[in-house]
């Protein structure tokens, strides 16, 4: 059976990646944060998500780029009990 797209997996590559991205651009000083494009990349990653999983990824983004943060503190700053929505 033929892979679908490129890896088999693009759609969670692409999805984690903008989750990512956003969150690091969210971390830069805010004269330096290019607003527009970050509206943009969240307006995408909306689109890709289920409803209600967007605040999700970007708590997964926010504890793979603060390793040493607590888990669950991060869930907490986005609405997330436990890890789940």
């Amino acid at each position: 059976m033929p892979r679908k797209g490129i890896t088999g997996h693009d759609e969670w590559v692409v999805t984690e990646a903008l989750a990512t991205a956003l969150v690091a651009l969210e971390q830069l000083p805010t004269k330096h944060q290019p607003r527009a494009h970050m509206e943009d990349v969240r307006k995408i990653l909306t689109a890709r998500c289920e409803a209600g999983a967007v605040t999700l990824h970007l708590a997964q983004a926010k504890c793979r780029l603060f390793p040493d943060t607590d888990p669950l503190t991060i869930y907490e700053e986005y609405g997330l009990k436990d890890g789940l929505g």
